[in-house]
């Protein structure tokens, strides 16, 4: 085996100074700056908040998202010490964390006029405090995990090349490397990690492949098996997604179809590379593999709530570009029919990439110069007071999310103002602010966050009987995401096991009744044959 070249070793060095970088940018003001997607944010302080109160996912709140989605911002609290450094410093961290094995994968298997570009692109999605596709103003933390799991997938993709110059331990690093992307997909968001999985699996295809692939699906079962050892809830993370897969887990043809026209322009600068290559190698798997970076990509980016970003097809691109140069540099790959393109795949690379990475760079700097400056209004609850809400383009204009907060921060007062300091309160709506943000001990089996549509709906939901168990203060906003469906699914019990204690333009606060009036409570509205069947609390078609 020979030692890897100094040029690979540039390449990986280059993108850890950047995650470097990156990582302060984000981290170093300690502030949260947040223009949309407030309603979001709760989720994630509100889980930090729940896990610094000895909280685990799953097993004592309901959630489709791995709990990594949670143990993220809580690091990032533990670290900061505030709730406004929690989701900076969290990420800061996965940045920096992430970064070596994407370092390795980079230098390992595309040269650096190639990696460094792509290794930074990669970086800086995962960095960026903004949803893919959304103006550099619109800052938001929200939805974090889809950059994670877009990052990881766009590093395992590489590792469909081989590697340039094997190194001794080649299959040992690789491996392990490919686990730990794989780990962190599953444990984020489990969508990203059944891809990854789906892409070792095509991998054994590659007999000089086949050892550490085999290697990598092994070390995952048995990281599995550790992680449940400790953590003893992945039937209950399964049963949350297989309720929320019932609401909004099937994605038809047209969801399908906008998201492909969406992402036009990408997929043909994709089929270029695929082009060239397949006339180069005529090889099925290298057609087989540009199509696994077209259609699940779009699969997963029509379930994400985000506009554009299907990162395999970069990650397809990043692989057709090392493929073109490999060729150009082999005369046996040459093809006498075609002039050499190879020596131009970079540049075609750029074309796809740079646009996003200058966006991204664009919307790093402005959270943190924003940040520096103390930029928005602050809100109004005790330990929210480092987060910052500001109107796209630093505008005077209120937005709804101004509207929203003002809601919370009256909700906040109304708490404050009862005679007995409350406790385990929650909030029939999209998210719970005030556990987090009134230092308030919360309650247990309730959910982190109700989207209608999107995790309940009027035949698949949480029996009141365990969402509400633990819950001593119930909030019923007046105004909020969406506050009147959920009334409508749950205030039959509600009346019958708490107590109106408060009433205005804003909220309506509930208190809970004695034990013996609640266990007489009856189920909620529907009461079909096909919803008496209880799934983790919620009801089974």
């Amino acid at each position: 085996m020979n030692t890897q070249p100094d040029g690979m070793r540039s390449s990986a060095g280059a993108v850890l100074v950047g995650a470097a970088l990156f990582a302060c940018l984000l981290a170093g003001p300690g502030l949260t700056i947040t223009t949309s997607y407030v309603n979001d944010l709760f989720i994630f302080l509100d889980g930090a908040h729940r896990i610094a109160w000895g909280q685990i996912p799953n097993r004592d709140f309901h959630t489709a998202l791995g709990p990594l989605s949670f143990y993220i911002p809580a690091l990032g609290y533990w670290i900061s010490g505030t709730l406004g450094g929690a989701m900076p410093y969290g990420m800061a961290v996965v940045t920096l964390f992430l970064a070596f094995p994407i370092a390795y994968v980079i230098g390992s298997r595309l040269q650096p006029v190639i990696g460094v570009p792509y290794g930074l692109f990669l970086l800086l999605v995962l960095a960026v405090p903004a949803n893919l596709g959304e103006s550099v103003t619109a800052l938001s933390f929200a939805m974090f995990y889809n950059r994670i799991g877009w990052a990881a997938l766009g590093a395992l993709l590489i590792m469909y090349l081989r590697p340039i110059r094997p190194i001794r331990w080649q299959n040992t690093f690789d491996a392990l490397c490919a686990t730990v992307l794989i780990a962190v997909m599953l444990y984020t968001k489990i969508t990203y990690g059944l891809v990854a999985l789906a892409f070792l699996v095509f991998l054994l295809l590659d007999a000089r492949q086949r050892r550490w692939v085999a290697s990598a699906l092994a070390l995952t079962l048995v990281g599995g098996l550790v992680v449940e050892t400790f953590w003893q809830s992945t039937s209950a993370y399964f049963e949350d997604l297989a309720l929320t897969g019932r609401v909004s887990g099937s994605r038809g043809i047209v969801d399908l179809t906008s998201a492909l026209l969406r992402h036009l322009a990408d997929l043909c600068l994709l089929a270029i590379f695929a082009f060239l290559v397949l006339w180069r190698t005529r090889r099925l798997q290298d057609l087989l593999f540009f199509g696994f970076c077209t259609l699940p990509g779009l699969v997963i980016q029509s379930q994400n709530s985000q506009p554009w970003g299907v990162l395999t097809i970069h990650a397809g691109a990043a692989v057709g570009a090392q493929m073109l140069l490999r060729s150009s540099a082999n005369p046996s790959l040459r093809s006498e029919k075609l002039p050499p393109f190879g020596s131009g795949a970079p540049l075609l690379l750029m074309a796809l990439i740079l646009p996003t990475l200058l966006h991204c760079l664009m919307t790093l700097g402005f959270h943190t110069t924003l940040a520096l400056s103390r930029s928005g209004q602050a809100f109004d609850l005790p330990r929210f007071g480092e987060i910052r809400l500001i109107a796209p383009w630093l505008s005077s204009e209120r937005t709804m999310m101004h509207t929203y907060l003002a809601s919370i921060e009256e909700g906040a007062r109304v708490l404050e103002s009862l005679p007995e300091k409350p406790r385990k309160v929650s909030v029939l709506d999209f998210s719970n602010p005030f556990s987090a943000g009134l230092d308030l001990p919360p309650p247990r089996g309730d959910s982190a966050w109700l989207h209608w549509g999107r995790n309940v709906n009027d035949v698949h939901f949480i029996h009141p009987g365990k969402l509400l168990a633990n819950v001593e203060i119930l909030m019923l906003p007046k105004w909020g995401i969406n506050n009147i469906p959920l009334r409508t699914l749950y205030q039959t019990y509600i009346d019958v096991t708490f107590e109106r204690i408060h009433d205005d333009d804003d909220w309506t606060v509930y208190r809970r009744k004695n034990q013996e009036v609640a266990a007489k409570a009856p189920s909620p509205g529907n009461t079909s044959p096909a919803s008496r069947l209880r799934l983790g609390g919620g009801t089974r078609p």
